[in-house]
This record gives structure tokens, sequence and C-alpha cells, in this order.
């Protein structure tokens, strides 16, 4: 743990564990995401999401409206990311306007993000490849001839990815009914379909 902490802090990348699949983490800064859209070959208008600790951290970036917090608590945690009005203008590769925020389940994913702050939850793969499912075969498959991708060693949950939900608005409007699921992953679009209803 404390080389991964010391690598992010430096600027680096770092592959970490996720109840889901292993992710590419980096600070939020210009520099860092170079690298990792590099690592990548990711395109530069395709955004990565952010994981965050808990709903605090979350805070600090994005407005937060109880319907969120409502939908968070209702499926398991770390299940869904969700889209939400920034408090800032975040760089493009993190959304601009608009962020998309995972609270991580993970105890080690929690244990780094409470180490380091908010990070990156990119999937660790290359773009349009499969992903893999052990942290340090990610890493492998990232590093190269110059470069060494540290991680953190724990068991994923495997299987689909989160759940993408974008939450029409979370600063003008408590209305639910412009929520969109963006990607079908742990949790179910009828499932998320199902809350929405309940709360109308």
């Amino acid at each position: 743990m404390k080389d991964a902490v010391s690598s992010l802090r430096r600027g680096m990348c770092v592959v970490y564990p996720t109840s889901t699949q292993p992710a590419l983490g980096c600070l939020p800064t210009s520099e860092s995401l170079d690298l990792l859209y590099t690592l990548k070959n990711r395109e530069g208008d395709q955004p990565v999401s952010l994981a965050v600790a808990n709903l605090e951290q979350a805070r600090k970036i994005a407005h937060i409206p109880d319907g969120v917090v409502s939908l968070l608590d209702h499926f398991p945690t770390g299940s869904i990311t969700v889209v939400l009005d920034s408090k800032s203008t975040l760089d493009e590769r993190l959304g601009g306007e608009r962020v998309a925020l995972r609270v991580v389940s993970h105890n080690t994913a929690v244990r780094l993000i409470d180490e380091v702050g908010p990070i990156t939850a990119t999937s660790a793969n290359i773009s349009g490849s499969p992903p893999e499912n052990d942290p340090a075969m990610a890493a492998r498959s990232l590093s190269t001839d110059g470069l060494h991708i540290p991680f953190v060693s724990g068991l994923c949950g495997g299987g689909v990815p989160s759940t993408l939900i974008s939450w029409e608005s979370s600063t003008r409007s408590p209305d639910t009914t412009g929520t969109k699921v963006l990607r079908e992953g742990l949790v179910k679009k009828l499932e998320v379909f199902d809350w929405l209803k309940s709360q109308i």
C-alpha cells in the first residue's frame, strides 16, 4: 500500500482492486491523466470516472442531491457510478461540467482513497481489450519496457462492471424523470427503473 500511495503522489498510475474489476487509478491532475490516457490508449473525448471512499469526498467534487443518496443507499455499495453536476469545471477527461463518481466498497480501495483522496476508477486495461480480473496481471498488461505500473494486491469480484447512471441534474431540479442508465452492469436497468418509479 505504501508504494502505491507514494506512486500516486508522484503522479504515477496504480492498479488497485475493486468489488468488480481492477481499476487504474491516478490523481485527478492534468499530468497524471496524460499518463493514464497514454497507458490505456484512450481517446481524450472519453471521460473516466472518479472513485471516492465516501459521500463526504463526493460532496467536495459534485452536487449530491438527496435522491442520489437514496439511490446509493438502496443498491450495494460500489455497484453504481453516477454522473452528476460538478462543483467546478474539471479537466474534460473527467467530464468537465459533469463528473462520474463511484463510492467504492472494496476495503483495499477504501483505504487507498482515504489516504490519497479521490482517484480515477477506469478499468485497468488497454481500451478495447478485455479486462483482467487480477490487479497484478492488469498491471503487467499496462506496463511497458520503460515503465513498470505498480499495483495493490486484492481479490476482485469479477464479472460485469458497475452500472453507470446519468442523473438528470443535481443542481436545478429534484426531478428524476430524465435520469438514464448509460451502461448496465451489476445493477440491471429494470432494477433502476423500478427504483425510480418508487420515488415518484
